[in-house]
Parts: structure tokens; C-alpha cells; sequence
């Protein structure tokens, strides 16, 4: 059992913006695998699937960034899944826009989601995709994560939630070891 969670903020103004990467990309995942991500409880949008026979969970936090770990904890708990079988995905100011990064474990690195999601959970060692979407020195942090993609970065933007989502399912049947070999060095 696997639980898939791709970070961002709920409402129609933060849909398309940067820091709206993590749902973009849950987006992508559901539409690949056929379901749609519309169940509500959990203090989330979630929806149950399965990949080549593995049961999938798929979960979109719809308590604002900084509160996902609220609605982690809740369905990690309800459905008895471990940490070790839990999957973020989240933007990464520090990163270029369109690049990827796997990692088993590690801080949050500043990104308050991730933080709330640790603090939540009691355990910085979870799986996680980050994509990169750049920065701009010239706009403050918080306008440029909550701005959209510039049009000069959409295809690369795009290419990075099309692979991300590959990477999210295979990660359901492969080793975390492998993927992270096959999609950090795109």
C-alpha cells in the first residue's frame, strides 16, 4: 500500500502557480492512471487506485501548504500506511525551472508543507520528488511561488509534471533506488 502526495494550496487563484507544482502533478498522475482525485475527507481530496496490482492512494491536502501534515497524518493513520511508503511531491525554489530531484530523506529544506508534513509525522526519512521552479532574485519569495509559470518556462515547467508523475508510479512497483537513478539524471 502506497500513499502518493503531491503538495499545493486549494482554491481557483492559486491553480495554476508554482507553488501549486505538487497538485499539478497529482493532476497528471490521475489522468495517466484514469481515476479522478475527488473523494473528500482527511481534511484532503483523495482517491484509492492501483498500479500493476499495488493498492495506490492518492492525496491532494487541502489545508493550505503550511497545514499539509494535518491531512498526511490523517489518512496515513486511517489506512494504517507507514512512513516508509509515503511519497511527496512538492516545488523547489533552489532548483531551475523543469528539473527534477529525487530524494529518500532529508530536511524540508525551507518548504513549509514538507515542514508541517515532518513535524506531523515525527520523521524527516520520506521519499519525495521535488520540482524545480526556479527564482527570480528581482520578485519576493512569497509573490514568485504564488505567481504562474512564466511563458518562456512552460514546456520545460511541463516536461518536468509529465515526468514527475511517471516517476510517482513507477515508484509504486520499483525500487525508489532505481527511479531516483532514472529520473534525477533528466
Amino acid at each position: 500500500m502506497k500513499l502518493i502526495v503531491g503538495l499545493g494550496n486549494p482554491g481557483k487563484q492559486y491553480e495554476k502557480t508554482r507553488h501549486n507544482a505538487g497538485f499539478m502533478v497529482m493532476d497528471e498522475i490521475a489522468r495517466k492512471l484514469g481515476v479522478e482525485i475527488n473523494q473528500e475527507k482527511f481534511k484532503g481530496l483523495y482517491t484509492q487506485t492501483f498500479v500493476k496490482g499495488e493498492k495506490v492512494y492518492l492525496l491532494k491536502p487541502m489545508t493550505f501548504m503550511n497545514n499539509s501534515g494535518e491531512s498526511v497524518i490523517a489518512i496515513a493513520d486511517y489506512f494504517d500506511i507507514p512512513d516508509e511508503e509515503i511519497l511527496l511531491i512538492y516545488d523547489d525554489l533552489d532548483m531551475p525551472v523543469g528539473k527534477l530531484r529525487l530524494r529518500e530523506k532529508g530536511s524540508a529544506g525551507g518548504q513549509n508543507g514538507v515542514k508541517s508534513i515532518i513535524r506531523h509525522l515525527g520523521t524527516d526519512e520520506l521519499r519525495r520528488i521535488r520540482v524545480g521552479i526556479g527564482r527570480d532574485p528581482r520578485i519576493p519569495t512569497v509573490d514568485y511561488v504564488l505567481g504562474k509559470v512564466a511563458k518562456e518556462d512552460q514546456s520545460d515547467f511541463q516536461q518536468a509534471v509529465s515526468n514527475a508523475a511517471d516517476a510517482a508510479i513507477e515508484a509504486c512497483n520499483k525500487s525508489f533506488n532505481q527511479v531516483m537513478e532514472t529520473y534525477n539524471k533528466k
